[in-house]
């Protein structure tokens, strides 16, 4: 759970500046984009089989 504690002088701009980018890191954008359609267990498959590509090359 990403969460962010406002400081007493703080802007808010800034906490949500720092929320986005917890969020962000947390990869939970990205999670939300692929549970939003099903996917089948072909394109699970290719899609595990690139991050395994790119993880390799690193």
């Amino acid at each position: 759970m990403t969460q962010v504690v406002v400081g007493e002088n703080e802007k808010l701009d800034s906490a949500l500046r720092r929320f986005k980018r917890q969020v962000s890191k947390a990869g939970i954008f990205a999670e939300i984009k692929r549970r939003r359609h099903y996917e089948t267990p072909i394109e699970k498959r290719k899609r595990k089989a690139v991050a395994r590509r790119k993880k390799r090359y690193r």
